[in-house]
């Protein structure tokens, strides 16, 4: 007991126990501290997911059935799923096939076939290529990856090269 008949539990009292306030004003500041660092874990975290997404490994596709012999008519051309991937199958004539990668070496645009000019035609930058894959004109640094076609009854079967 202090001067004065005081016992050190009055609000503001010198005589307090410095101990007791300082434990308290501890765990007062861990407790807001932790909930922060949560608060905030929980609204970084999907961010983070989104900017890392999960590594999914693709199936190997080495050859599709794009289609029916009908389905094309001469000097005509389509975009077929190629694995996860489009590929353009063009006819030439009755007999004549070819596939390529409908992806342009440019910038990952989907190329199409223009039976006006007889070429393939990426929308993007204007670049176009011949019916050998080549680049004519455009800025595509390269050309595209060609694939086999083969002819097994009524279907057209396309498939990568070795």
């Amino acid at each position: 007991m202090e001067k004065n008949g005081c016992e050190g539990d009055c609000p503001g009292c010198k005589n307090s126990d410095s101990k007791n306030s300082k434990s308290r004003r501890t765990m007062l500041s861990a407790v807001l501290g932790g909930g922060f660092l949560t608060t905030m874990a929980s609204f970084l975290y999907p961010v983070f997911q989104f900017l890392n997404p999960p590594k999914v490994t693709e199936a190997a596709v080495n050859e599709t059935i794009a289609g029916k012999t009908g389905d094309l008519k001469p000097n005509m051309g389509k975009i077929v799923k190629f694995g996860a991937k489009p590929a353009l199958l063009v006819r030439l004539s009755d007999t004549e096939w070819r596939a390529f990668s409908a992806v342009c070496t440019h910038l990952n645009c989907t190329v199409q076939y223009r039976d006006t000019t007889q070429q393939i035609w990426c929308a993007c930058h204007n670049g176009t290529y011949d019916l050998n894959g080549r680049v004519v004109s455009g800025p595509p640094p390269n050309p595209l990856e060609e694939y086999a076609v083969n002819v097994r009854g009524e279907e057209v079967v396309i498939s990568k090269r070795a």
